[in-house]
């Protein structure tokens, strides 16, 4: 029997996933991140969380031994240059692609056909691919100089926004007395301060993006701005990455992804401006990168194998 593997190698979790040559899923396991591996101790979690994975996968699919697989794709957050030579030496395969996640994404996104992956979980970034395999990609260039339409810029827009207020140069906004009852400070000012400490990592600011979607909701003219601004750079990255790769009138099909986008106003402005390009389509993924992991390794071990039994 001819085995493949798919890995989605991200910052929160490492999911790994072998299936057969006819598209069945064979077994899966859950372990920690592994988005880093350059230092010592980002190595150690990368083994660790690549070894747990495997190991998960390989028992929850009865496997018994060390397997040689027909293909591996591993899709990793912050690209393959620091990690590629070392997930080599821990998986035995034929055929591997060693790449970034936006790209199991799209594959998982779209059942690997050509299309657009627009990706808004804390960060943000949209990728495509087009049918002759040529690939391009807009955003993705961290919280400093990109991640526009991200969680974390949601939040920083939003304090941003508050400080305005305080300071006198902008309007009221209910997002103020709602980020400071989150966090309990006592301003805005304090706030900032806090988002410059270890006790507010990147993760942990980007979980309040939550709070411009209520106060956009309850008709808080600023927190619907913030959203549609965001959606607006999150289409000009999709229009950006559907200019390289796709012809005017092209049918194009665009998928979403990321907690972003569980916004209902921002996902609705978010498809109406995409979808003003002809023959360009939004709607939900229909794998996850996991998934779209696996589909890219049958495609590299030349198995033209759909997934089967996804729950």
């Amino acid at each position: 029997m001819r085995l493949y593997v798919g890995i989605d190698g991200g910052q929160s979790s490492t999911t790994a996933l072998i299936g057969d040559e006819a598209g069945r899923v064979l077994g899966s396991g859950l372990a920690g991140p592994c988005n880093h591996a350059a230092a010592s101790e980002g190595r150690r979690k990368f083994v660790t969380s690549m070894a747990d994975s495997l190991s998960q996968a390989a028992e929850s699919a009865g496997l018994t031994g060390p397997e040689v697989f027909e293909a591996a794709c591993l899709g990793l957050s912050g690209g393959p240059d620091d990690k590629e030579a070392l997930a080599k030496e821990m998986i035995r395969a034929e055929r591997y692609l060693v790449t970034h996640d936006a790209h199991i994404a799209l594959a998982g996104a779209t059942g690997g056909e050509p299309g657009i992956i627009v990706i808004a979980g804390t960060g943000s970034i949209a990728f495509g691919r087009n049918a002759a395999g040529v690939t391009a990609r807009a955003g993705g260039w961290g919280y400093v100089f990109g991640d526009e339409g991200g969680a974390f810029d949601l939040v920083r827009q939003a304090l941003r926004a508050i400080l305005r207020n305080e300071e006198g140069w902008g309007p009221r906004t209910a997002l103020r007395d709602a980020m400071l009852e989150a966090t309990g400070a006592r301003d805005g000012n304090q706030l900032l301060h806090r988002f410059y400490t270890d006790e507010y990592p990147r993760d942990r600011v980007a979980g309040w993006a939550n709070l411009i979607d209520e106060a956009a909701r309850a008709g808080d003219t600023v927190a619907g701005d913030i959203l549609g601004s965001a959606a607006q750079a999150l289409a000009t990255m999709t229009a950006a990455v559907r200019r390289q790769l796709f012809g005017s009138g092209e049918p194009v099909d665009v998928r979403y992804s990321g907690g972003v986008f569980g916004s209902d106003p921002l996902l609705a402005r978010f498809r109406m401006l995409v979808e003003l390009e002809e023959g360009t389509r939004v709607s939900a993924p229909q794998h996850n990168a996991a998934e779209g992991a696996l589909l890219e390794a049958y495609r590299i071990g030349g198995a033209r194998a759909r997934l089967l039994n996804i729950s």
